[in-house]
């Protein structure tokens, strides 16, 4: 079991290993510290052989790493308990190559998710990602599994990522998947890495499947008096023909919304819009703009909001809904798709913050879901049940094991201490 070197004691030959397996070596700042712990070394390899190369070394010397894509999201989780080598993924910031004949991207996992949606643009293509945290990476993306209002057409990164390139613990490099979109060709490692917040292995290149840039899009919005109407208004649009890109709850104090996209030919967006009107009721508005998501995941320090994330069935919104306006809180998410996120106001006080989390997580739990806090301040982390129940527990623990036995790579960020 990998056991953390204080920072200041990563010198000598740990720290020449380091230095030898990546060109970019430097001492951590402030700006670099991983949910509060401050790592023994920022190193900053240039190509996934560097990557391999450095996690050797860190074997090598008993070293533990955290992977970091932009650093957006380095709060989720729980605190890393230990973090020698900050192992930053960021200067593998290419978009390889972009197929457009095969809707096939290729890139490196430190690329921002904007800079290839810029370039597959060009194409008159788009990987369909909501980019739920501004400035994210596409590593980080994959390792947190964040996904936004589209996943209800397309589906999540678990969808459209058709191949990727793995660096282990030890050093071996490792490959699943390909350039096609119907490859059955070795384990489906892409699909076990998503979302384990780098705790299995670095992620240093994907191959997504894209789809084609919508002529035309419209958000139809409605608002809801209370939560039985917003699961009717759901439910309505579900069960039409209009074949919605994204279906969007919004719930604050003051009461709620609906929102429904709607993308494609122009003709087909006017007919199914002027549809979904006729469902959602005459008062229905239409807005151009992506509403925005109800709070800053990105803020830092100790004032920043408590984010959960909510999993249901599509039928049991409306008991959801009805908590949450009890609790106060403010959610936003895919209705369609039985996620959600919710914001407690910075500030409150972690007992509090606990009554909200235990309200809601019975409430996911009694419609067949699951509440997970996402990011919070140190002390609410500390007082609260991160990842609640956790029913594959056993089984995450043995695949650890498998991938990681030694325990090094961002060791206590996941589920029990994963």
């Amino acid at each position: 079991m990998a056991t953390s070197i204080r920072p200041e004691t990563l010198e000598g030959t740990a720290r020449e290993a380091i230095a030898s397996a990546c060109a970019s070596v430097s001492d951590p700042g402030e700006a670099d510290r991983v949910d509060g712990l401050a790592p023994g070394v920022v190193a900053r390899p240039a190509d996934t052989d560097q990557v391999a190369e450095l996690l050797r070394a860190a074997a090598a010397h008993d070293l533990t790493v955290v992977p970091r894509g932009r650093g957006t999201k380095l709060s989720w989780g729980l605190p890393p308990t230990g973090a020698d080598v900050l192992l930053d993924v960021s200067g593998l910031d290419q978009v390889l190559d972009h197929a457009a004949g095969d809707l096939i991207a290729v890139t490196q996992a430190g690329a921002r998710l904007a800079d290839l949606q810029e370039v597959v643009a060009r194409g008159g293509q788009c990987l369909a990602l909501d980019e739920t945290v501004p400035g994210s990476s596409v590593g980080g993306t994959l390792a947190t599994n964040t996904s936004g209002p589209r996943r209800v057409a397309t589906g999540t990164a678990r969808d459209l990522l058709i191949g990727v390139t793995v660096v282990r613990a030890d050093g071996v490099v490792a490959k699943a998947g390909g350039r096609v979109v119907k490859n059955v060709a070795g384990y489906d490692l892409g699909k076990l890495v998503i979302g384990s917040l780098g705790t299995l292995g670095v992620i240093t290149e994907a191959v997504f499947r894209l789809h084609p840039v919508p002529e035309a899009r419209r958000w139809v919005s409605v608002p809801v008096a209370d939560p039985a109407a917003a699961q009717v208004a759901v439910q309505s649009v579900l069960h039409s023909q209009a074949v919605p890109g994204a279906i969007e709850v919004e719930w604050g104090p003051s009461g709620g919304r609906v929102h429904v996209l709607l993308e494609g030919r122009p003709d087909g967006v006017a007919g199914r819009t002027e549809s979904v009107c006729s469902l959602l009721g005459d008062s229905s508005a239409e807005t151009e703009e992506v509403p925005a998501y109800p709070w800053d995941v990105t803020a830092a320090g100790d004032d920043r909001s408590t984010a959960l994330k909510l999993t249901f069935a599509l039928s049991g919104l409306a008991k959801v809904l009805e908590v949450v306006h009890v609790t106060g809180v403010r959610l936003r998410g895919s209705a369609g798709a039985g996620v959600a996120y919710a914001a407690v106001a910075p500030g409150t006080p972690p007992d509090e913050v606990r009554s909200v989390v235990d309200a809601l997580r019975e409430a996911c739990a009694g419609v067949g879901g699951t509440l997970v806090v996402v990011d919070a301040p140190a002390a609410v982390k500390a007082a609260v049940d991160v990842w609640g129940p956790v029913p594959a527990l056993d089984l995450m623990r043995r695949v650890k094991d498998q991938f990681d036995p030694d325990h090094r790579l961002a060791p206590g960020r996941f589920v029990g201490g994963i």
